[in-house]
């Protein structure tokens, strides 16, 4: 008998309920990335405050009961009566869902945050938050709280423990706010000290001119708990940060200018590299899937250097365009855009949507790098861009041909491939995952021990090129690195499509030793490089076999690092056996499948980048030409073991 469903069913949430029963619809998780949403939420506030004019000071302290303090020296949240709801405006704000200061662009220019719903979704996801305001020469506060009703054992979030009181006076001005996240929404609540500074340094980067503080209470070095940003340069100095590591062969372009209330910022310096470096934001909001302001960049680049090449006589008139991308190798660009009411595809913001600011951005664009490449100042930095651009456009079209080599079946698919992909029977990519496994050893484990129905094993027979120093045709060259993409199936570089992808996990899979790192970087440099979104897709793994094999009678225990190891042979007592793995090739098929590809029982890491800008720029320290920067990171970071040691790439196990 089918369950009844009426009215009664239907459930109303009221005030910040909805928050706390879906928070991932306002975060996007309830893991690492949500937890320091948080943090940003309430960062955004006091950026709005400084980047309009109000502000010059923003500080972040990580403090050791858990919770984050977030202080600016701006006008303060306002503190009178709200007319329509009978409390005070500070209130009002921490608890109403859909109230602030940015809806009407009066307040604010440009403003970014989660517009009305950031401050108040911050309140509900705390155990308690803390406001003082300094304002009138006057100290307020406010208390709020997640309490649990002792009769329904519903959570009551974020109600004011009693009204903004008056504390008393002050020459102060500005806004406070203290929040504990609350353990019982959160995964984890313990901030990660490494991101939370990066990402107060970009926005000092962003915002030129404003002081950012961070303290770390939890630091026992009393000279590391503090850091203090202020870049006066803006995205000059944050190109110049990001290449510094780098061979640079131009100066900084750049520049500012404003059309139809939108804003455009931009700064660009070429390097000797092979790839494109191109950075964006929204309103001090990192949008790393792009979106139309990129777009609007990215075509007046192309535009600008391909009518300069004609009006010196590089390309003649029977001469064909140069590309985009061609005239973008090399180039690290930031792009700043303030748009009055952005829309952002996705909640977590990654791409801007707005169609108008494509045509703005563009237009703006055009004309300031039509103006510094007729100067007559920047005449040989528009040689040398040139000269790179057709270097990498000859170089664009050997790679054409060894893609259009890379296709045909009985030449790059079939033949090299034979005995050495082993593919998978399923059809259905979303179910599909792709070992890449290193050796021939481990590779035959594999294909012994795997699960033919959507488990495919690709051996490497050696290492890949390392490409970060070689350009595209290189890399096609290698025959590694081609057999890698004709397995995936999505093509490369300009040719890349993620709808192609026949494996919905690309899973590396090396030993636990130096060699295997080497190999994960290498593997993970060229996903970076040349299919980046294969990684912010979620499609990259890393396997995670066991250290150890501990044995006694029929009982068998794996370890998987070092701190497993004491409690399982604790558990197995006297006259137990243990075995050191050295590598992947020393498991037979049953305890490969058994502890690294059986999904019941795996564990695997999962790669993401949180900091696109900080990833490249540790890639390039890592992998790059230069030593010193490379000698100088593996002194800083020798013991791995310390917290936030790896901060560009990060991973959740699975």
């Amino acid at each position: 008998m089918a369950k009844s469903y009426t009215a009664k069913d239907i459930q109303i949430l009221e005030g910040l309920d909805a928050v706390r029963m879906r928070p991932g619809m306002y975060i996007g998780s309830t893991g690492s990335r949500g937890l320091h949403h948080l943090i940003w939420e309430i960062v955004d506030n006091a950026i709005d405050e400084a980047s309009n004019g109000f502000a010059s000071e923003i500080s972040v302290t990580l403090k050791k009961d858990g919770s984050c303090e977030v202080s600016d020296n701006g006008r303060g949240v306002p503190t009178d009566i709200h007319p329509q709801l009978g409390v005070s405006a500070v209130e009002v704000v921490y608890t109403q869902l859909h109230a602030g200061g940015k809806f009407d662009n009066k307040t604010y220019q440009y403003s970014g945050g989660l517009h009305g719903v950031g401050a108040s979704v911050v309140n509900a996801l705390s155990e308690w938050m803390v406001v003082d305001v300094y304002q009138n020469y006057s100290h307020y506060q406010i208390r709020f709280e997640s309490v649990e009703d002792k009769k329904t054992g519903k959570v009551i979030s974020g109600r004011p423990v009693d009204h903004l009181q008056r504390l008393g006076g002050t020459s102060k001005r500005g806004t406070t706010v203290c929040f504990k996240p609350d353990s019982r929404v959160f995964e984890d609540v313990n901030f990660q000290g490494d991101l939370v500074r990066r990402r107060l340094r970009e926005l000092a980067y962003l915002n030129g001119g404003v002081r950012f503080i961070f303290v770390d209470e939890r630091v026992k070095d009393k000279d590391a708990r503090r850091v203090e940003y202020k870049f006066d340069g803006g995205l000059t100095d944050f190109v110049q940060f990001l290449n510094q590591d780098k061979n640079t062969i131009t100066a900084p372009i750049a520049f500012e200018a404003k059309r139809d209330d939108t804003l455009v910022r931009v700064a660009i310096q070429y390097t000797d590299s092979y790839t494109e470096n191109v950075y964006s934001f929204v309103n001090n909001v990192p949008t790393g899937e792009g979106g139309t302001h990129e777009t609007g960049f990215k075509s007046a680049v192309t535009k600008a250097f391909n009518d300069y090449a004609r009006r010196t006589g590089v390309l003649k008139e029977k001469d064909n365009n140069l590309s985009g991308d061609d005239f973008r190798e090399g180039m690290t660009a930031v792009i700043y855009a303030g748009v009055r009411k952005p829309q952002f595809e996705g909640q977590t913001k990654g791409r801007l949507g707005n169609t108008e600011v494509k045509p703005i951005v563009e237009a703006i664009c055009l004309e300031q790098l039509s103006l510094y490449l007729d100067d007559l100042k920047h005449q040989e930095t528009a040689q040398m861009i040139l000269e790179k651009a057709v270097k990498a456009a000859r170089v664009r079209e050997a790679a054409r041909k060894a893609r259009d080599v890379a296709r045909q079946k009985n030449q790059l698919e079939a033949a090299p491939l034979v005995g050495k992909l082993s593919s998978c029977t399923g059809r259905n990519p979303r179910e599909n995952e792709l070992f890449i496994v290193e050796g021939d050893s481990a590779g035959g484990s594999a294909k012994q021990g795997r699960d033919r129905r959507f488990q495919a094993i690709l051996p490497l027979r050696g290492k890949p090129l390392n490409a970060e120093k070689k350009r595209l045709d290189q890399v096609l060259a290698n025959e590694e690195f081609r057999s890698i993409i004709t397995a995936l199936g999505t093509g490369i570089g300009e040719d890349f499509d993620i709808t192609h992808l026949k494996y919905d996990r690309v899973i590396i899979l090396s030993d636990a030793d130096q060699d295997g790192a080497h190999i994960r970087a290498i593997l993970l440099t060229f996903f970076f490089r040349y299919m980046k979104e294969l990684v912010t897709e979620g499609h990259v793994y890393i396997g995670m076999p066991p250290l150890y094999k501990a044995a006694k009678g029929s009982e068998t225990i794996y370890c998987y690092d070092d701190k497993e190891l004491p409690a399982a042979l604790k558990k197995l007592g006297r006259g137990y056996t243990l075995q050191r793995y050295k590598g992947l090739g020393e498991m037979n098929p049953e305890q490969l499948w058994e502890t690294t590809m059986n999904p019941n029982g795996r564990r695997m890491m999962q790669v993401s980048i949180e900091d696109f800008a900080e990833a490249d720029r540790r890639i390039t320290i890592l992998m790059g030409d230069k030593v010193e920067p490379r000698r100088e990171y593996i002194s800083e970071y020798a013991d791995f073991n310390k917290e936030d040691h790896f901060v560009p790439v990060t991973g959740q196990e699975k």
